[in-house]
């Protein structure tokens, strides 16, 4: 598995490599990691301008739900910290330093904009010229496809609607009413940290689950795991939906800032409508609403359907010399987790490895 140069277009010699990877946040590190033992030929491209991925666009305050050993990259565990749960600012450190002690071959400030096939070859357009490679790796995640929902006159409200993938800190809403809608821990984290100084009101589906205090992330993992792979050696109370309580959200409650209602019915210019038909004005609305799959570099390949690309595993169906890696339980089991991305590259890279050696 070495370097070739081909005539990969009538007026051109370009390098193919072995295997290319589309973004350079924790899956990618993850698929590179386990390749690395198989081939030097390889390259990640990555949009960034500097190393954390993803979590580069997340709010300031942002706590990891596990500690340092269940929120750690394969090969080397997160540097231990001074509180009990990793800050954004740890984890954007330990990926920074990640890539250096492995000294993995990444391309940054590299947006790919389309992905097509050329005979055997992918050919990958991006905004630093045009790659080859014989497998590729999409590692793109979901950050910058946010998710919103629609309601009836959303257009007609006055007030400030963002994402949380745009959120960053409270003193932007300071004195305002401000609609945080959607739960899980990223509900809960952003509405205690707005809820210092802003008035909130907390929308979820349906009544948030808390956690006792000594069950983390590290405990729903396990339990996920038993459960995925018929163990059942922790009895499975829990979800990975459930909000765990990190310091913020310990202290919100005792502020009692975590009283939510179940969803609005319609906007109107200065807020929204509730189902009893009573009018609530609000200056902001906060989206935790989540992500969709951010696959659109790949979509002249035309096997994007509604959304997904079929795959067993990582693998792509319709092509087996693509790979999808940390998109969701549809790309391997908790392949979006810290603590899940590892388990599918690892396997991810295996099936490269065989499909270069046919």
């Amino acid at each position: 598995m070495f370097a070739i140069n081909v005539t990969a277009t009538a007026s051109t010699m370009e390098k193919i490599y072995d295997t290319l990877i589309i973004g350079a946040g924790q899956a990618g590190l993850s698929v590179a990691y386990f390749l690395k033992r198989h081939t030097s030929n390889f390259l990640l491209l990555d949009d960034q301008k500097q190393p954390g991925g993803a979590w580069l666009h997340t709010w300031d305050s942002l706590k990891l739900f596990s500690p340092e050993n269940y929120s750690s990259l394969s090969g080397w565990q997160l540097p231990k910290t001074s509180e009990e749960y990793p800050s954004k600012a740890n984890f954007i450190s330990y990926l920074e330093r990640y890539e250096k002690r492995y000294n993995f071959p990444i391309q940054r400030n590299t947006l790919v904009r389309s992905v097509h096939r050329e005979n055997e070859y992918f050919k990958i357009i991006s905004s630093q010229g045009t790659y080859y490679s014989k497998t590729l790796v999409s590692a793109t995640g979901t950050a910058k496809t946010p998710y919103i929902p629609t309601y009836p006159n959303q257009e007609l409200f006055s007030g400030q609607q963002l994402h949380s993938v745009h959120y960053r800190s409270p003193q932007q809403f300071t004195g305002q009413k401000v609609l945080i809608v959607g739960g899980g821990n990223s509900g809960a984290q952003v509405l205690a940290d707005v809820s210092t100084t802003a008035h909130t009101q907390w929308v979820t589906l349906e009544e948030p689950v808390f956690l006792p205090d000594h069950i983390d992330g590290r405990y729903l993992f396990e339990a996920a795991n038993d459960t995925y792979y018929g163990t059942n050696h922790i009895p499975n109370k829990h979800s990975l939906s459930n909000i765990v309580m990190v310091s913020s959200v310990k202290e919100a409650k005792t502020r009692g800032v975590l009283n939510a209602k179940r969803p609005f019915q319609n906007f109107y210019e200065n807020g929204v409508e509730w189902k009893n038909g009573a009018s609530e004005h609000f200056d902001s609305v906060i989206w935790c609403t989540g992500f969709s799959p951010n696959l659109r570099h790949l979509d002249p390949l035309e096997i994007t359907i509604d959304g997904k690309i079929s795959t067993r595993g990582t693998q792509a169906l319709a092509l087996p010399s693509l790979w999808l890696v940390g998109y969701g339980n549809w790309t391997g089991f908790a392949s979006a987790t810290i603590y899940g991305v590892g388990k599918t590259a690892k396997q991810t890279a295996k099936e490269i490895k065989a499909y270069l050696e046919n």
